[in-house]
C-alpha cells in the first residue's frame, strides 16, 4: 500500500481525507448537526467532534475528517476550558470571591435529566476557576475543567454555595485540549475555502483545514519504519525492529511510559496509528505498541 505523504505536502483530497477544523460552532444547532453540515460539505463519509456542545454553546469545537475520524477519542480526556456567564438571583455576598474559588479542584456532579448519560454520581476536576468580570448580579468566569465537566450545573452549584440561587446565561467554549480560541474557523470560511479550491486555489483550503497530525500533538510520538507502518495497515502491532526513536509529546509532554496511549508516525511525520505502548522501545525483539486505532 502507498502510506500517507508528508502532512504539508498533501493536495486537496489527501488533506479534506485526514484533516481537521478548528471550527467555531454557531448558536442554534448541536454539535452533531454541526459535524453533519461540515461532512456534507466536504464530501467526507465519515467525521468525529471534540465534545458535544448543546445548541445554544459556541466556540471551539474541532472536527476531525475522513480516516481522522477514527482518532476522535484524544478528545475523551482533554482538558476544556469556557467562559461562562452566572446569573446570580440575588446580590452577590461579601465573600464572593473565596465562595467561588471553592470550587476549584475536585468536585462532585450528577449529570442533568436531560443529559444522554446515567445520571448517577462522579468526580470531576475544575483546573482554574477565574472570575473574569462582575456587575450587579452578574459574573464572568473563566473554567478549565476536565472533559464531562457540566457548566449548568457548576453555576447552579456556586449559587446555592452563595445562598443566592443562580444558573449559567451564555456560555462559550474557548479551547479543547490544543485547539483554542486562537484560529478559530467559521462554517462560512470553510464553505468559501472548498469553492475556491474547485475552482485551483488551494490556499484558503489550507489555511481553515489543518492535517490531522496537529489534533496528536498531545500524544508521546513514536516513529516506526515505513515497513513497519506497512504492517500496521495491515492491522500488525509495532514491533522493536521497527522502532525509529520515542520522543515526548510535542506540547507539554514527558517521554512515555508502559499503558501510555501513543501516536505513532513515519519518518515523514505522517501519522499511522493511535496505540498503547506495552514493551521497551530499545529491545530487539518483541511487541513496542499495541494498535488502538489505525489511520492509514
Amino acid at each position: 500500500m502507498t502510506l500517507r505523504g508528508p502532512p504539508d505536502d498533501r493536495d486537496v483530497d489527501a488533506l479534506l481525507s485526514f484533516g481537521v477544523v478548528n471550527l467555531d460552532k454557531p448558536p442554534g444547532p448541536s454539535a452533531h448537526q454541526v459535524a453533519a453540515w461540515v461532512r456534507d460539505a466536504t464530501g467526507q463519509d465519515r467525521v468525529a467532534h471534540g465534545g458535544t456542545l448543546d445548541p445554544k454553546v459556541t466556540g471551539c469545537l474541532p472536527i476531525l475528517l475522513g480516516d481522522a475520524a477514527r482518532a476522535a477519542r484524544v478528545f475523551d480526556e482533554a482538558i476544556k476550558e469556557y467562559v461562562a456567564v452566572l446569573e446570580l438571583h440575588d446580590r452577590a455576598p461579601a465573600d464572593f470571591g473565596t465562595v467561588v474559588a471553592e470550587f476549584e479542584g475536585d468536585i462532585y456532579q450528577k449529570p442533568p435529566r436531560k443529559s444522554a448519560v446515567k445520571r448517577q454520581l462522579r468526580t470531576r476536576r475544575i483546573h482554574d476557576l477565574d472570575v473574569l468580570e462582575r456587575e450587579d448580579r452578574r459574573a464572568l468566569l473563566r473554567v478549565r475543567c476536565a472533559s464531562g465537566t457540566y457548566i449548568r450545573k457548576l453555576c447552579h452549584d456556586i449559587g446555592l454555595a452563595l445562598g443566592t440561587g443562580a444558573h449559567m446565561g451564555d456560555l462559550r467554549r474557548t479551547a479543547t485540549g490544543t485547539f483554542d480560541d486562537a484560529d478559530l474557523v467559521t462554517m462560512h470560511d470553510l464553505v468559501d475555502a472548498l469553492a475556491v479550491a474547485e475552482a485551483g486555489e488551494a490556499t484558503p483550503l489550507r489555511k481553515v483545514v489543518q492535517p490531522a497530525e496537529r489534533a496528536l500533538v498531545a500524544l508521546p510520538a513514536v516513529t516506526i519504519a515505513p515497513s513497519a507502518a506497512r504492517a500496521v495497515a495491515d492491522g500488525a502491532p509495532v514491533y522493536a525492529p521497527g522502532v525509529i526513536d520515542v520522543g515526548p509529546a510535542e506540547v507539554g509532554g514527558a517521554p512515555p511510559e508502559e499503558g501510555t496511549l501513543v501516536a505513532c508516525y513515519t519518518p515523514d511525520d505522517a501519522a499511522v496509528c493511535l496505540g498503547t505502548l506495552v514493551g521497551d522501545p530499545e529491545a530487539d525483539a518483541g511487541t513496542v505498541v499495541e494498535l488502538e486505532r489505525v489511520l492509514v
